[in-house]
């Protein structure tokens, strides 16, 4: 099947090594052009498919990464059965019943599971430095010689909050999917007594990450020593940890942030937190960046990064690689 892909600038800005990855997976496979354009100003895919060098009336599947195929797009591209359309989020409708008109079957990415294993890492790598206080000691031993004196031998950590090894601690996990699940999964192999709510997932997910299924999510709240809320932002789960589901964390709670801020009340966390009721570990906020007299940077019971969790090298190639796993050899 003749295959062409074209990538547009703006999606190589969030995604600059998936292209290159699946042209190289795909050229043993099948034949295929390729084509970077230079320019975000709107370019006819046609006219686009041609300058990788493939007829615009031959080629059969298409990867269009960052360029929505219009109603003349697809008129130029009569042979065409199926494609693959990296768009904004969300997905729009209006581009399945296009396809559809055409009689263009869609490709999709078979799962979020390409960038994953990135934010379930970094999540664990986020929980670790907010328990030990890692970054926080890091930036003070730079200008300042005193923390090296400790009161109790190299005793670092801050028992007003959660602290100390994984082990032991109750984990309490907000969803069960594929960020989730790693998490529970490695944070059970540390030792902790993990729990998730999740009542769109099914058994599986659960047992097969160690972590108890939980029914109720005050019940999860109640005993919490690290609450870690990972499930996707959408309509249904913004704002589903309400401000009483954030009063209701026992005080000292460690708040893991990796997926999307405003799936809890944001508001009513930053008061905790400011409070020194909470400490929180955060790689995503309800405002990026971060202004900088955010009064949240730079605290002793804060740790934070600029929303970077799951951009690695490794999800870009997991990313082309579940694209083309799903081509017949």
């Amino acid at each position: 099947m003749k295959t062409a892909i074209v990538v547009h600038p703006d999606f190589e800005r969030s995604w600059p090594f998936v292209a290159d990855h699946l042209h190289r997976l795909l050229r043993p496979r099948t034949d295929v052009s390729f084509t970077r354009l230079s320019t975000t100003e709107v370019v006819a895919l046609p006219a686009a498919v041609g300058a990788g060098g493939a007829d615009p009336d031959t080629v059969e599947r298409l990867f269009s990464l960052g360029v929505e195929p219009t109603d003349a797009d697809l008129d130029g591209l009569p042979a065409l059965a199926e494609a693959f359309v990296a768009d904004s989020w969300p997905p729009s409708a209006e581009l399945d019943e296009r396809l559809g008109r055409h009689g263009v079957r869609r490709l999709r990415q078979p799962s979020e599971g390409y960038w994953a294993q990135s934010v379930a890492e970094y999540a664990l790598g986020l929980t670790i430095c907010g328990l030990r206080r890692i970054p926080q000691q890091h930036a003070a031993i730079v200008s300042d010689d005193s923390p090296w004196q400790y009161a109790y031998g190299q005793f670092g950590d801050d028992p007003a909050f959660s602290h100390g090894t994984v082990a032991g601690k109750r984990v309490r996990i907000v969803g069960a999917g594929n960020i989730a699940s790693r998490y529970a999964s490695w944070t059970h192999m540390l030792g902790a007594d993990v729990a998730a709510w999740d009542p769109y997932a099914t058994e599986p997910s659960f047992h097969r990450s160690g972590a108890r299924r939980e029914w109720h999510l005050t019940r999860l709240l109640a005993d919490a020593e690290i609450f870690a809320p990972m499930v996707p932002l959408n309509s249904g789960t913004e704002g589903l940890v309400t401000a009483e589901h954030v009063r209701a964390l026992p005080k000292g709670c460690l708040v893991v942030l990796v997926t999307r801020a405003t799936i809890c009340d944001v508001p009513e966390l930053r008061r905790r937190v400011l409070a020194d009721e909470l400490s929180l570990a955060a790689d995503v906020f309800d405002v990026e960046p971060l202004p900088l007299d955010d009064p949240l940077l730079g605290r002793h019971n804060v740790v934070h990064t600029p929303h970077n969790a799951g951009r690695t090298l490794h999800a870009n190639l997991s990313y082309a690689e579940l694209l083309a796993a799903q081509l017949p050899d």
